[in-house]
């Protein structure tokens, strides 16, 4: 839980999975309440179902959710603060090193394409536009999800078959190192 008068939100979640959730910012996403990301808002309730319908998380949305395989993160700790943040979030991306980064809105999509794959020139930085699709990027693939505030059940549904035929790939392989923490 949050520690007394601690404004910074860090990752959370399964330190050796395969599924990385990046979003903007705990204002932004939500968890500023409970030191949680993807918590406390409407994004984190319709994020959270998605990653229990494929067997993420135990539960369809909770302030603590028991994460199996998905750790979940925001590209600024701290909200309100943007100048701090890309040195933490490219050293905490490398060292869980998940194979499935998946951007959520424009900013962490923006982010990901562009410091992970040869594509960001190629692509709109429109998570709406690029939303449930993926992108080979250098040892990742990349999944842009548009922001799910704004999602329709369309949006969803696409989100759960994309994420759902990845797992049922041999996704592994789109990392040529493999490395376990703990």
């Amino acid at each position: 839980m949050r520690a007394p008068g601690d404004p910074a939100v860090y990752g959370y979640g399964d330190v050796n999975a395969d599924f990385h959730v990046v979003g903007g910012s705990a204002t932004e996403h939500g968890g500023a309440s409970t030191g949680v990301p993807f918590t406390d808002s409407i994004t984190g309730e319709r994020l959270q179902s998605v990653l229990h319908d494929l067997g993420f998380a135990e539960e369809p949305y909770s302030d603590e959710p028991v994460l199996d395989n998905c750790y979940l993160s925001y590209l600024r700790l701290s909200p309100g603060d943007p100048r701090d943040l890309e040195r933490f979030i490219d050293a905490e991306l490398r060292a869980i090193n998940a194979h499935i980064l998946v951007g959520v809105g424009d900013e962490a999509v923006a982010y990901l394409l562009r410091a992970f794959t040869t594509q960001a020139e190629k692509l709109p930085a429109d998570a709406a536009n690029v939303h449930a699709t993926d992108v080979r990027g250098r040892g990742f693939l990349v999944v842009p999800v548009k922001e799910p505030a704004d999602w329709s059940g369309e949006d969803r549904e696409a989100l759960v078959e994309r994420l759902a035929a990845i797992l049922d790939s041999d996704y592994r392989q789109t990392k040529g190192v493999a490395t376990t923490i703990g």
